[in-house]
């Protein structure tokens, strides 16, 4: 794991392969689209579609199916593969710039999360799902991180209330933000194309629930009640049940935030024991690069430096 994150170490985007174990690795890679060439973006989109074609049995349209470079441009991508280098799961997270008073804020969107039926209770689920946020709050320097989920999942909705901080809605939650607010109705208004949402569907405020959600190509994905997995605790299901209307095809919207007390729950309750050490001087070195190189390309005269040139250099 050490090794590996080493890598990254300098570089403006992240691009990590990290060891689950025996017998899966994990690669992320942060906004493709942005550096990738375009035979590798390919590769790296085909994955993303033979986990898909193994998942559901129609065909995805957006987002990072679209194999559009634009789009991969804001994503970041986590992709697992077994020994013999066999995708068998992924998570695209969808980086939104929310226009909203008083200055933009950056959403952290948990995107679409597949696996292969064969792998799943393979113990997947904190790569999937905590590994990448993880990673960027460190990259961020410990700045909070605002995150969104749609979704009719109600094991999903379970997981994102239970994960991150003063996440709204979800059962037993409080009350929402005149941030949060601000948040989903410029999601709403700007950004339905990053989940698959059409212009067509509804948006009900005040429940944060998206109505006639799956007709802007994510159709394939909608499901009865009796068919979405469900969550352990029987509250969510039933908050699930009561607030969406499954014939219809309605999803929920949550917003929350990647903090430090998330962190601290996603390290004591999500991650393995025995990779908690590697995890965590996984992330330094992520953030190495944005917090120690900095300092020395600024100290060190004799190279340029973004628009900075050295004394008596070349002009």
């Amino acid at each position: 794991m050490l090794f590996t994150a080493v890598r990254a170490v300098g570089r403006r985007f992240m691009d990590l392969s990290i060891r689950s174990g025996r017998d899966y690795r994990v690669r992320i890679v942060e906004r493709p689209g942005a550096w990738m060439a375009p035979a590798e973006l390919e590769a790296l989109s085909t994955q993303l579609r033979v986990v898909a074609a193994k998942t559901i049995p129609g065909v995805l349209r957006y987002g990072v199916f679209s194999g559009d470079a634009e789009r991969l441009a804001q994503s970041i991508i986590t992709l697992v593969t077994d020994r013999a280098g066999r995708p068998v799961a992924f998570n695209a997270l969808a980086v939104m710039e929310v226009d909203i008073p008083p200055r933009p804020v950056e959403v952290l969107h948990l995107g679409l999360v597949m696996v292969d039926p064969d792998v799943r209770s393979r113990s997947l689920s904190w790569v999937l799902y905590g590994l990448t946020c993880f990673l960027i709050f460190f990259r961020r320097q410990f700045r909070p991180v605002w995150i969104s989920n749609v979704t009719q999942v109600p094991a999903v909705v379970g997981m994102v209330s239970g994960m991150f901080s003063d996440v709204w809605p979800g059962p037993g939650a409080g009350r929402r933000s005149l941030t949060q607010l601000m948040l989903a109705r410029r999601i709403m208004a700007d950004h339905r194309h990053v989940f698959g949402v059409g212009p067509e569907a509804g948006f009900d405020e005040d429940r944060f629930v998206i109505t006639n959600a799956y007709t802007g190509g994510s159709d394939d994905l909608k499901k009865t009640f009796d068919a979405a997995p469900k969550h352990r605790d029987p509250a969510v299901n039933a908050f699930c049940e009561a607030q969406l209307d499954y014939r219809r095809g309605d999803d929920v919207i949550q917003l929350g935030l990647m903090d430090m007390a998330a962190i601290r729950r996603y390290l004591l309750r999500d991650v393995p024991k025995g990779k908690v050490a590697g995890l965590v001087i996984t992330a330094a070195l992520v953030a190495l690069s944005r917090v120690v190189l900095p300092m020395v390309h600024w100290f060190d005269t004799g190279r340029d430096w973004g628009i900075l040139r050295p004394a008596g250099g070349r002009r």
